[in-house]
């Protein structure tokens, strides 16, 4: 069993929790950056980019997210994580942690009134689709190399992998189906 931090500083990060332990691994809510020295997976969820971003300069977690990253340690940002990991944001130059190779577009599906839920055929988790959350999601407008993409919703892409970092546009955490969560935590295999 794992110990696999959930960044509990804004956002969806207690839902976040019940899937890790639905998976049979150890939760940890991290408030603070020595916490991630007794992590083996980060999870960063969904919520508000700049406010989580804000929140991780004031509490210093910049530089030991980026290490974490860099030294292969699993990362899973969903949402506002997602954002967070990509090295760039289009038309925004807020604080990003640019550990994954990729471009992305905020809140490019609409405003709060215009979530919405869909299916998402991800072929890597077999022929059931995943329930998508999307809440002000954004979405991938360029993948650099050696990034893979696991899923597209209405031409957009809204799932990738880099190595041990995942990325997705959508909220897993809000259902009930935890086969995302579980692909990512094989990571640390």
């Amino acid at each position: 069993m794992a110990t696999v931090g959930i960044l509990a500083l804004q956002g969806a990060f207690r839902e976040h929790a019940r899937s890790v332990a639905a998976c049979g691994h150890h939760p940890v809510e991290v408030r603070k950056p020595a916490q991630l020295a007794d992590c083996q997976a980060l999870i960063i969820p969904g919520g508000e980019s700049t406010a989580i971003g804000e929140l991780m300069v004031r509490f210093n977690f910049i530089d030991e997210v980026r290490r974490f990253g860099a030294a292969g340690g699993p990362i899973f940002g969903t949402c506002a994580g997602m954002v967070l990991l990509a090295k760039e944001i289009e038309g925004s130059a807020q604080l990003r942690l640019g550990l994954m190779d990729i471009a992305v577009k905020r809140n490019a599906f609409g405003r709060q009134v215009e979530s919405f839920e869909a299916d998402i055929h991800v072929p890597a988790l077999g022929e059931e689709p995943v329930r998508g959350v999307f809440i002000r999601a954004p979405y991938v407008t360029a993948v650099g190399q050696g990034v893979e993409t696991l899923a597209s919703f209405d031409g957009k892409v809204v799932l990738v992998r880099q190595g041990r970092l995942l990325a997705a546009a959508f909220h897993p955490e809000l259902t009930t189906d935890t086969r995302l969560h579980a692909y990512f935590l094989k990571f640390l295999d």
